[in-house]
């Protein structure tokens, strides 16, 4: 998951299978979980023995959508536009205010509570492209997708998962096969 690595810094899943089965509500994105990693599978049936509801968001039908109890088959690439309109009706109806564990987790936890950099474009802005293009360079600029520093607050660190640039890309040697040019 070279993605995750550059951007959360490690490049495999953000919580261990095991907490699965302690969970009151199980989605599974784009994934035949039950086919494909069936021991971490096992976490999930379990939750569901404890009275979870398990949901499966998959344009095809698969084993895993047959053990779901709910399964969702969006067309492919809507994903985000389905999550998008899952976040919009979670703060639009605002019942997050009535849950004190929701709201006390998504104010120390996450990044929720903060400013977005006010230099970050949306796609609809920029014709289709992220925040941060850079044409010229044929790539990505994040320091856009960052929030917004805070007044009294020390700059963010560098992010690990960017190589400044002409710098040899990772595993390669300078001016070796396969280094990136400036």
């Amino acid at each position: 998951m070279p993605g995750l690595g550059a951007r959360l810094g490690r490049g495999g899943a953000t919580t261990t299978q095991q907490s699965l089965a302690d969970s009151d509500c199980v989605v599974i994105m784009g994934s035949n979980m039950a086919e494909n990693h069936p021991v971490g599978f096992r976490f999930v049936m379990k939750a569901k023995e404890r009275g979870a509801t398990v949901i499966h968001v998959d344009p095809r039908f698969s084993r895993t959508s047959a053990l779901a109890d709910i399964h969702v088959p969006l067309r492919a690439g809507s994903d985000l536009a389905m999550l998008g309109g899952l976040i919009n009706y979670i703060v639009n109806s605002e019942r997050w205010k009535s849950d004190p564990f929701f709201k006390a987790y998504v104010t120390h936890y996450t990044n929720a509570p903060v400013i977005i950099n006010p230099a970050f474009r949306d796609t609809e802005d920029l014709g289709g492209l992220f925040s941060g293009y850079n044409p010229e360079k044929r790539r990505y600029d994040f320091d856009t997708w960052q929030v917004a520093a805070q007044p009294g607050t020390p700059p963010a660190p560098p992010d690990p998962g960017r190589m400044p640039a002409g710098s040899p890309g990772r595993g390669q040697q300078e001016g070796g096969p396969g280094a990136q040019e400036a």
